[in-house]
Order: C-alpha cells, then sequence, then structure tokens
C-alpha cells in the first residue's frame, strides 16, 4: 500500500490544519496524531515531518490525510485498507458506497475480503473476516438441469464454501423460508447431504391445489433466493451462532439485480433493519439509485460516499455525500416524477415524497415539512398536509403494495409538481439519465 503523507507544511497551513480542521469534533481524536508527527523548523517558518517514524504511524497519518479531505487512492486496495480503518479508528458501524457500473465495486469488495484472509502455513487452513455477498457469492450456486431427461432439476451448492457452514444443524429450511415468501410464492427443499436444493410450486388447478415439483425458477426468482439464503445466515451472525462467529465485517454488493422498484425498496428497508440489530460492521455499494437511497434514508447515520475512477490508469477517489443535502434526493425525485408521469403511483411513494419534503425543511430551517408545503400553496397546505401525513404512515408499504387511487394520484402529482416548481432544480436531470461523465 503506498502511504502518501505530506513532509512539510508552511506556519500557516499547519496552523489553519491543528487549529481549524482538527478542532471539530469529527477529526479532534487525530489532532494529537498529527501534532506528533511533525516538529517546527528551527526558523520557526514551516512544520517537518519527524524521521523515523513508524510504519503504523505513517499508515494512520495517511489515513488521517484522506479522511480529512485528501481522500485519493492510486488503487482499490487502498480504498480496502482506508475502510478498513475508518470501520475501526472511527467505529463507524455502516458504509454506504454508490458507484457507476464499471467503476470496480465489485473487484473492492473483493479487495476487502482479501485484506481479512490469513492463511495457517502448518494446517493449510485459510481464515477470514468477512461474509460478502457479491456476483462471486451468486457463482456458489449452480443449476443441474437433468438435461437427459429433463425432470429432475436442482440448485448446486458448493460444498466447499465455508458460506455453508453447518447447513442442516442449522436447519436453514425454516430460516430461509420466512424471508423468501416476502418475495415470492415457490418453496424449496434442501438435500443437506448431497447439497442441493429443489424447488416446487403450489398451484391451483380447476380449484384443486395441486404441487408441481422439480420446476426450474426464473432467473429473477433465483437472484431473490440467493439472496434469502444470505439474509438467513446475516440472521445467524447477528444472533451469534457458532458456525459463524468468524464474521467481523459484512460486505454487500448490488444485491438487487433483476428487481423491479417494489422488490427494491422492500429488500432496502428489510436489509435496514437486520443491519440495525447487529454489531457487525457492514459496507454496502450499489449503482441502484433507489435502493441506495431508501438504505441512506432508513440507516442511522452511515458513512455515505460517492466512488469515483478519475483515471484510466486506476486512480479513485471518494467524495463525503452527507452533507450535500439533495446528492441523494435528487435522484428520488427522478424516480417520483418517473412514477407520476406513468400514472403507476403506489401509497409507498408518499412515504419517499415526504421523506424528501422533511429534509428540504431540515435544510431550509424549519421544523415541520408541512412548512415547505405552505410555501407554494398557504391556503390547501393543511389538506396536503393531512394527506402526506395519512398516505405515508406505515413501512413504505413495502410488503403489500397497493395501487393510489385516481384522486390520491392527483393530489400527489399535484404536490410534486408545486415543490419542484419552488425549489427549482435542473429540469435537465429528469429528461436524460446521468452518466459518470456527466458527474
Amino acid at each position: 500500500m503506498s502511504v502518501n503523507v505530506p513532509e512539510k507544511f508552511s506556519k500557516e497551513d499547519y496552523k489553519k490544519l491543528t487549529n481549524e480542521t482538527l478542532n471539530t469534533p469529527d477529526f479532534q481524536q487525530y489532532k494529537s496524531t498529527v501534532t506528533s508527527s511533525y516538529k517546527r523548523s528551527d526558523d520557526r517558518t514551516e512544520y517537518n515531518l519527524k524521521e523515523n517514524l513508524t510504519e503504523q504511524v505513517r499508515n494512520k497519518l495517511d489515513f488521517i490525510f484522506k479522511r480529512i479531505g485528501n481522500a485519493l487512492f492510486e488503487n482499490l486496495e487502498e480504498i480496502a485498507n482506508y475502510f478498513r480503518m475508518l470501520l475501526d479508528e472511527e467505529r463507524k458501524k455502516c458504509i454506504m458506497i454508490f458507484a457507476y457500473n464499471g467503476t470496480g465495486k465489485t473487484r473492492l469488495s473483493a479487495e476487502f475480503k482479501k485484506l481479512g484472509q490469513t492463511l495457517n502455513e502448518e494446517t493449510g487452513e485459510k481464515t477470514a473476516d468477512t461474509l460478502y455477498y457479491n456476483a462471486f457469492t451468486e457463482d456458489l450456486f449452480y443449476w443441474d438441469n437433468d438435461l437427459e431427461n429433463d425432470t429432475d432439476r436442482f440448485l448446486k451448492l458448493n460444498s466447499d464454501s465455508r458460506f455453508f457452514s453447518g447447513l442442516k444443524e442449522l436447519e436453514m429450511e425454516s430460516r430461509i423460508r420466512p424471508f423468501l415468501h416476502r418475495y415470492t410464492d415457490f418453496n424449496f427443499m434442501i438435500d443437506y447431504d448431497d447439497y442441493k436444493i429443489s424447488f416446487y410450486r403450489n398451484v391451483t388447478i380447476d380449484e384443486i391445489s395441486q404441487r408441481i415439483d422439480n420446476i426450474k425458477v426464473s432467473r429473477g426468482e433465483e437472484n431473490i433466493f440467493v439472496w434469502c439464503f444470505f439474509l438467513a445466515i446475516v440472521q445467524l451472525v447477528v444472533d451469534k451462532v457458532e458456525s459463524y462467529n468468524w464474521v467481523k465485517y459484512i460486505y454487500i454488493d448490488d444485491p438487487i439485480s433483476s428487481l423491479d422498484d417494489n422488490n427494491v425498496i422492500a429488500v432496502a428497508s428489510h436489509l435496514a433493519s437486520l443491519m440495525s440489530d447487529t454489531d457487525i460492521k457492514v459496507i454496502v455499494s450499489s449503482h441502484h439509485t433507489l435502493f441506495y437511497n431508501v438504505l441512506c434514508n432508513e440507516i442511522r447515520n452511515p458513512e455515505q460516499l460517492f466512488l469515483q475512477r478519475i483515471s484510466k490508469d486506476g486512480a479513485y477517489i471518494l467524495k463525503d455525500t452527507s452533507k450535500t443535502p439533495f446528492f441523494h434526493h435528487v435522484a428520488l425525485l427522478k424516480e417520483l416524477k418517473k412514477a407520476a408521469d406513468s400514472g403507476e403511483l403506489y401509497t409507498y411513494h408518499f412515504n419517499i415524497l415526504r421523506n424528501i419534503l422533511e429534509k428540504t425543511a431540515s435544510f431550509h430551517g424549519y421544523g415541520h415539512f408541512s412548512s415547505c408545503l405552505k410555501r407554494f400553496d398557504d391556503e390547501n397546505s393543511p389538506v396536503y398536509t393531512r394527506i402526506v401525513n395519512l398516505l405515508s404512515h406505515g413501512n413504505y408499504s413495502i410488503f403489500e403494495p397497493k395501487e393510489m387511487v385516481e384522486e390520491n394520484k392527483e393530489y400527489f402529482r399535484t404536490i410534486l409538481r408545486d415543490f419542484l416548481e419552488e425549489y427549482k432544480f435542473n429540469q435537465n436531470i429528469f429528461e436524460t439519465e446521468r452518466t459518470q461523465e456527466d458527474s
């Protein structure tokens, strides 16, 4: 890992660093490390880095200077190291990363996992500290489609993976089903001896319930099943089951492929509730704006970062977006306007709208979201406030999404339209998809 620590500061820059930047509550814990690592020059005009500092101190200084705003990284391994220090040094519980496809999210999760692996040279046993979900996790499941007879189809599990530790003893079927039945109507059985899973579905034909065995579920249904399998394991980690006591970190990369918006919101909301019940450190990365925004809104005080690759040779930058009020909410507004224009409006859209109104009110110094409604329609503000209060009640109505009645759709469109007119957003963001080059 390369270490980039300033060799010297001018007297003015050093005073600004120590008296202003490092005097804030966020960074005050690092002030003593910096002040003890630099010494004033004989002519009192500058401060120079001390010689013979240990590698540990230099690494910490590198982390500190990245933390206070110079978050430039030469490669993904540097970022993975930075995340580990961020989670441990500052005792952060959750890091949220937004990045466009092709930036390197999956490779970053692999680098993070690799840093936690150790090999016992005597026994040959490999240990790890990270339970991760990414494209490699999905590859632990693969189909045997019974090409000869086309009847006995099942999903095979890679029995060599630690991911499947102690399946039989843990009765994974009963643990997976409650998660799975939130999203789908099929069922499954696990053959613990042969590490394979068969699927079936109960259907009604001529008013008679029948069970159809050995079905081949769709790719989207398979993704949901793998995700629910992972959630069941996360629950075991949360419950501190011995088979998973090795887990110190959970790293989740883009778990929402092949999902519609209803399921995206359900997955994000459910994941947020699980994460709130554990002291395990969690990193989540995604390119999906709706998924990312729901998580940022529901998780308490996550570290919110935007990962960009700034050169073809692999240099990266991390931007802290937590102090940028509309960075995430612009993406949500795009989703709301798209839904309003299409007419496919569900009651959970009022939850999202209310959240945006609340963040806007807070940013402008108001005590309640209704103050934003008064700004553009004082006469109807009480009516709109009651409607938003009523229809945003509950947890996004995610598991049984209900389409709005036409009258409420009209109210929603009116409130959203007036909000967008009062708070002058760039209309281009609603007309074109934002690309990495635009950022």
